[in-house]
């Protein structure tokens, strides 16, 4: 609720409660972390293509159709929306600064049970003054607020809201001489919006959590020396020293010794990882044991942590259909109630005979109680950012709560191979070099191209070959989509790629080549066929539980689709379980057929590295991309991110998406429900102030209770 004590209280009453939820990490990039300060920015390298992996990479972003009803667009808020910075302030000014929330409530409690005594028994002192001021004490410690807020929402034009409706229905009570429910009205409200506070500030610590993974200062050696400085002050190449119980604060790659890290925090694994000397270490990792050194590759606000943050920062403000209904039904609605209110009391004075205007203004007063829509309008937003909660506890990264509406629809799956459901992790089998041409000569040149790429397969490569290409001259490297990569290595023409590179280039090799099974990197130098090189890749430990689990989920069809040899993915579609797949195919080959499954008026995710798949990415209905911790473009391309590299993690998104839809029905089922038989108990005088009271506060902390049983649910995959 926002303070209506505050300047800016005119703007924030527009849908507050709303806001509270649903633009929760919708707060400018400074506000929420400095490592957000920056736009997320992709890295442009090289790309890499073979007849054994996928087609090269490609950086570019993905603008979603509009029919597909996709929101990608940044969000502007009010300056009076929540913080994630502050745990315990109410948005709601529940009294002084600093005072316990409950006190002004608690005190208001005992005068209502003492006042509602003093009635029962009759006490010769509790008439005349005394007992309206009695009550009018215990309305004020809860209500001022609330009025004053209602009289400060007039003069912007918002006026129809819940501050209206509450001290409308309360101060009307206290008209009628209805003291003890409208002190009980206004106290239950106050209370409820506590317990509501209460639950967005759960929700925001969630969220805050992650911010807390960041370090806030570094240790760097400069001129031989340790200097603890702020982690934005780190430049390119800086050597960061990272003690044992530390978190990296940068990007870099680890020197001199191995060293063991705690990943949790990025991607919910809590067995540690052992890095060696030259490879990956991530902003947020947690050093285990031993000082470790690491030279830093991306400033603060380009490492991984900082572009997962900025998407957490802008998952929240998209909001998913059911949202947006809400918040249109919610302006229509209240207005139509006032209007309501009003005639429950003026028509029947024309159309019943013994007409008591006391009475119909009660039934008008409980009627306006029960239509105040808090229940709907704090709980759904609830709901879904609750779901997004629980996908980022288990790894998995929604960039707004519309593609968990969008995942729990889909009914077609279709999946890249190397890097999805194979580990992508390459190594060299074979070498065949053409007759007259050296193993040694055929791997220095192929390797020092290769070094340029950040294929899998290139890196298989360069680590067969080892220090051999080291310093050798590479210039005028041209990536060339669905083919491989063309160079001049230490002043030759080299080609290296798939058998369509070289028929590309009119370079005849020997047809033996073509009826090789295994992964292959064909070489040309000088226009010369050059050899080939063969490697092997393996299926990922769950993706056979992933095939399964996405079956038994409902998906109708499951489809991979692969630059890789047809022969090699024919095979790790039979021993996966996947009917359908197929291979060889370029960047276009598989946009024709997820175009042709759109078509056929498919609901469709496609899931791959993020990466090279862009033009897939961009047509699919959701994209999930697997293992955004390992490429700077995935956070940019997809709609939902799989943190840990598991294809099951495909199907534990499907039921976090299909468990929001239901917590999120349900709650609105019941709103209305509950509102509609009291609503009509009210109008016919059957139901008093105390049944209104439920049928508004019960029912929001009702549903705000069930809207956050999914923080605590168990998504783990089953093998």
């Amino acid at each position: 609720m926002p303070d209506p004590a505050s300047p800016n209280t005119n703007e924030e009453l527009n849908t507050a409660k709303q806001v509270q939820l649903e633009n929760v990490g919708a707060l400018s990039r400074d506000q929420l972390t400095p490592a957000a300060a920056t736009e997320a920015q992709g890295h442009d390298v090289p790309g890499h293509d073979h007849a054994s992996a996928e087609d090269a990479h490609d950086h570019a972003g993905h603008a979603h159709h509009e029919h597909k009803g996709h929101d990608h667009a940044g969000h502007s808020h009010d300056p009076g929306e929540l913080s994630l910075t502050d745990d315990d302030e109410h948005d709601h000014d529940h009294g002084p600064a600093g005072a316990n929330p409950y006190l002004l409530p608690g005190i208001s409690l005992a005068l209502l049970l003492v006042g509602l005594a003093l009635d029962y028994y009759k006490v010769g002192f509790f008439t005349g003054y005394v007992r309206p001021a009695w009550y009018g004490l215990a309305f004020a410690l809860v209500g001022w607020n609330v009025v004053k807020a209602a009289v400060l929402s007039i003069p912007s034009g918002n006026i129809f809201n819940e501050f209206l409706l509450m001290s409308i229905a309360t101060i009307g009570a206290f008209a009628i001489g209805e003291y003890p429910e409208g002190v009980a009205v206004m106290l239950f409200y106050t209370v409820g919006e506590l317990f509501q506070d209460a639950a967005v500030n759960r929700a925001k610590r969630s969220i805050r959590a992650l911010l807390e993974i960041q370090a806030t200062e570094v240790t760097v050696v400069r001129a031989g020396q340790s200097l603890v400085i702020d982690p934005k002050a780190v430049l390119v190449g800086d050597v960061m020293e990272v003690k044992p119980g530390e978190k990296v604060a940068l990007d870099g790659t680890l020197n001199a010794r191995p060293a063991s890290f705690n990943t949790a925090a990025l991607t919910g694994e809590s067995a540690p990882q052992t890095k060696q000397p030259g490879e990956a270490v991530l902003a947020g990792m947690l050093n285990l044991d031993t000082l470790a050194q690491v030279t830093v590759t991306a400033a603060f606000q380009d490492t991984k942590l900082s572009k997962i943050l900025a998407m957490v920062q802008d998952a929240v403000g998209r909001k998913a259909k059911t949202q947006q209904f809400i918040t249109k039904f919610a302006k229509v609605y209240t207005p139509i109630v006032v209007l309501l209110a009003a005639l429950l009391v003026l028509v029947p004075y024309f159309v019943v005979p013994d007409y008591v205007f006391r009475d119909w203004l009660y039934r008008a007063l409980v009627f306006l109680v029960i239509s105040c829509p808090c229940a709907l309008v704090i709980s759904i937003p609830l709901g879904y950012f609750g779901g997004i909660g629980a996908a980022s506890k288990a790894g998995i990264l929604f960039k707004g709560s519309n593609f968990l509406d969008v995942l729990r629809e889909i009914d077609t799956v279709v999946l890249d191979k190397t890097g999805t459901l194979t580990k992508g992790v390459f190594e060299v089998q074979q070498v065949q070099p053409a007759p007259g041409t050296a193993p040694a000569q055929l791997l220095r040149l192929v390797g020092a191209l290769e070094s340029k790429s950040t294929h899998p397969i290139a890196k298989a490569v360069v680590a067969h070959v080892g220090a051999a290409s080291a310093g050798i001259p590479v210039e005028d490297v041209e990536e060339i989509p669905g083919y491989g990569l063309r160079g001049k290595v230490d002043g030759r023409d080299v080609l290296a790629g798939n058998t369509k590179l070289l028929q590309k280039f009119s370079i005849a090799y020997p047809p033996a080549v073509d009826q090789v099974a295994d992964s292959i990197v064909v070489a040309a130098v000088d226009g010369r066929y050059a050899g080939y090189l063969t490697v092997a890749d393996a299926p990922k430990e769950d993706a056979a539980q992933a095939v399964r689990e996405l079956r038994a989920d409902g998906i109708t069809r499951l489809v991979m689709l692969s630059g890789d040899k047809d022969s090699i993915v024919q095979r790790v579609a039979k021993e996966l379980g996947i009917t359908e797949a197929h291979g060889g195919l370029l960047p276009e080959d598989k946009a024709r057929y997820v175009q042709q499954y759109l078509t056929e008026g498919r609901k469709l995710a496609f899931v791959g590295d993020g990466v090279n798949d862009a033009p897939v990415v961009a047509l699919a209905d959701v994209g999930i991309a697997m293992g955004g911790l390992g490429s700077d473009a995935t956070i940019e391309t997809a709609d939902v991110v799989i943190q840990t590299d598991h294809p099951s993690k495909i199907a534990t998104a499907r039921r976090i998406a299909r468990t929001t839809h239901t917590i999120v029905w349900q709650n609105i089922w019941l709103a209305f429900a509950v509102k509609a038989v009291v609503l009509a108990l009210g109008a016919g005088g059957l139901a008093t102030m105390w049944e209104a009271v439920f049928a508004d506060v019960g029912v929001a902390l009702l549903a705000i209770l069930n809207a956050v049983r999914i923080q605590r649910m168990d998504f783990t995959s089953q093998p």
